[in-house]
């Protein structure tokens, strides 16, 4: 938006601003300067600003608008302007036809109002419009369009002209009425820029009786133009919801000046100004115009409530201000809050003992400033935020980690251990399983349905690195899955999952490398588990989604023994999958819920250690014969029950059955493990012990020794 500082000093005094200082207080207070331009009209010198605005601002994209922020910026007076007029008598004989003759036309529209004007016969433009226009990049075409545009640009509202004579001429009667409504389907309305553009029920259009006259805030239909032989004129004064607007013009493809400041969302707090001003502007060139309103519409809403402004608040956020004095921790002062709410024209009442202000946003700034941070931002920007000290807040502590991080954080890590690496990927997939969630309306076709697992996503990433020449991974990934239906209702879950295994790897440095087996990856998940503390069991496959991607002989829910609640699924990959994606067919895969070991892990007890001994470990190997009723548990708790201090650990080396034993009987090779945590331990002080034990077997469970 291009500004001229000479139409701005005619509303402000802004003779002797630096304009570096202007520049730099617009730019700090969220208005942009984007260039300054130097032009030379009419033996004048004028200097142009660029500004560009927040989307949010609508009130300031008008030259009214920016000089009420200017005046806000620079604490600067209001001047009156060399064409200002005082017609406030007019101004509330309108608002009060307004009041009483309101009919509403549509919810989308907040104001409508539709005035005629008659006895028109100088279009031309006065010199000083078209200096302004001209300052503003506008060329000026010597007609009614140039006080259409000069209008937008001094007060923000976009007005549109019919020609009334033609309306009449269409519409086949001297009166008429106008109505916003629906498009009929299918209708087709050849615009002011020569377009057709087809129409459907969600088009808004604005009618004489039935005879559409323009869709809506966006453009007008050609046959109701103006031109240079028009002498009467019905000028449509609206503000419209700006989300209507954005739909009809992004439905249509169509964007005009118009439709742009409706999307801001205008308010209406000098809508019946500017209307005044037109007509005021008209009737300068035509002093015999004839002026009547024709419709008027208006939605009326609720205003919004006070909202309190609580100075220890204020000073949480802003914090503390420079003080050239050298004073630490300065704060704003509560009468210079004051004199900010008075510059943004805020109607205030300040409560001295609780230091808490009750602010009642004025008209022009409903729908921006609407909580308490706002005030708390708007405050800020006057004072300039490079005026506030920038400090970190002293912490005690961090922070603490939840249990929730703890055990999610103990998982990551015991899976990071065995090699693998943590992957992140959509949550949006394109999957065709009959179970997936469609979305209405996705924006990539890859991304048009919610995972109901993981696992997919893993494996098609296995498949992009050996594409590309890479190796496999061994990758997890922590994500949410979902599931259900409109019907029966939509559940979210996270989950934890894994691929590992297709890599031929060396068990022990001797050995000839060698693929992961069924067997020992199994082994892999039973060693997780162990990690985590949780005791787990492998049961019978009873779901159905996992049998297209898993080996439908290879695949086993896991289980926990004490609750008997399912952990999810481990299994080896589809073999016809595998040879689908050219990949390896002993991949492994496994998917647990999260929050089912969250639950599990909670309820663990916290582990209490000892002091490690400093001194070596003896261990000692028995092989005996003894019945098969005799397990090696039975046989372990015996020896642990004679609490000998020395006697750490007792393990199962080899069970044998065969030829060479006799029948109905089996033969335990275990290791006795001593240790003591006061000397280093010798052959000769475990001789009597390992005697004893044996005499205690022999006599309890009549064992033969090896």
């Amino acid at each position: 938006m291009y500004i001229s500082l000479n139409w701005v000093n005619e509303l402000i005094d802004i003779q002797d601003i630096n304009l570096e200082k202007l520049i730099e207080k617009l730019t700090l207070g969220g208005f942009e300067v984007e260039d300054t331009l130097n032009v030379n009209i009419s033996d004048n010198h004028e200097i142009v600003l660029d500004i560009s605005a927040t989307a949010n601002r609508a009130d300031s994209l008008s030259i009214k608008g920016i000089s009420k922020e200017i005046k806000a910026l620079l604490n600067k007076k209001i001047k009156t302007s060399l064409y200002q007029y005082s017609p406030y008598e007019v101004e509330e004989t309108i608002k009060k036809t307004i009041d009483i003759n309101t009919n509403y036309l549509d919810n989308n529209c907040k104001v409508f109002v539709a005035f005629t004007i008659e006895n028109l016969h100088n279009f031309k433009s006065p010199n000083w419009l078209k200096e302004k226009l001209i300052l503003s990049q506008i060329e000026p075409t010597d007609n009614l369009l140039d006080f259409q545009k000069y209008i937008l640009l001094e007060s923000g509202y976009p007005f549109e002209f019919y020609d009334l004579d033609k309306i009449k001429k269409i519409v086949g009667t001297n009166s008429f009425n106008l109505f916003l409504r629906p498009a009929s389907s299918d209708i087709s309305f050849i615009a002011s820029n020569d377009i057709e553009y087809k129409l459907d029920s969600e088009s808004l259009i604005l009618t004489a009786n039935n005879y559409p006259l323009s869709i809506s805030g966006i453009i007008s239909n050609q046959n109701s133009l103006y031109d240079s032989n028009s002498k009467s004129l019905l000028i449509e004064a609206a503000i419209y919801k700006s989300k209507k607007i954005r739909q009809q013009s992004r439905s249509l493809g169509l964007r005009t000046d118009r439709s742009a400041r409706y999307e801001k969302d205008l308010n209406d707090n000098d809508f019946i100004k500017a209307i005044l001003r037109l007509i005021f502007l008209l009737r300068s060139s035509n002093p015999n115009l004839i002026c009547n309103i024709h419709t008027t519409s208006k939605l009326y809403n609720k205003k919004p409530s006070n909202i309190k402004l609580r100075y220890s608040i204020l000073n949480e956020i802003l914090g503390p201000i420079r003080d050239n004095k050298g004073t630490l921790d300065k704060f704003l002062q509560p009468n210079e809050i004051n004199e900010y709410l008075k510059r943004l024209e805020f109607i205030f009442h300040y409560d001295a003992l609780e230091v808490i202000w009750d602010i009642q946003i004025p008209d022009s700034r409903i729908g921006d400033i609407e909580r308490e941070i706002d005030i708390i931002e708007e405050i800020g920007r006057l004072h300039g935020f490079n005026n506030f000290l920038t400090n970190l807040p002293t912490l005690n502590r961090i922070g603490l980690e939840d249990s929730s991080y703890k055990i999610r954080k103990k998982i990551t890590n015991c899976l990071l251990n065995e090699g693998f690496t943590e992957s992140i990927q959509y949550s949006l997939v394109n999957d065709s399983y009959e179970n997936s969630i469609k979305i209405i309306n996705p924006l990539l076709k890859d991304c048009s349905t919610l995972r109901i697992s993981l696992l997919p996503n893993l494996i098609n990433l296995v498949r992009q690195n050996i594409s590309q020449d890479n190796s496999i991974l061994y990758c997890l990934e922590f994500g949410h899955v979902f599931s259900g239906s409109i019907k029966k209702g939509y559940c979210e879950n996270e989950k934890v999952a894994g691929i590992f295994g297709g890599l031929k790897s060396k068990r022990e440095w001797n050995e000839i490398p060698k693929i992961l087996s069924w067997f020992e990856a199994k082994g892999k998940i039973e060693d997780l588990f162990t990690k985590l503390n949780l005791k787990i069991y492998f049961s019978k496959y009873s779901l159905n989604f996992h049998t297209d991607l898993l080996h439908h002989y290879r695949i086993t829910e896991i289980k926990l023994i004490n609750t008997n609640e399912t952990i999810g699924i481990f299994g080896q990959i589809n073999p016809i999958l595998a040879k689908n994606y050219n990949i390896s067919s002993n991949l492994f895969l496994f998917e647990f819920d999260l929050e089912v070991l969250k639950n599990n892990l909670e309820k663990i007890n916290i582990s209490l250690y000892s002091v490690y001994s400093q001194y070596p470990k003896i261990t000692k190997d028995i092989s005996f014969i003894v019945s098969q009723k005799i397990s090696f548990d039975q046989i372990k708790t015996l020896l642990l029950s004679t609490k000998n201090k020395l006697l750490k650990n007792i393990e199962l080396l080899d069970e044998y059955k065969g030829s060479l034993i006799p029948e109905k009987y089996t033969s335990f090779c275990i290791q006795l493990v001593f240790q003591s945590d006061e000397k280093t331990l010798t052959n000769k002080d475990i001789e009597d012990i390992i005697k004893n034990l044996q005499m205690l077997l022999e006599k309890t469970y009549n064992i033969v020794l090896r």
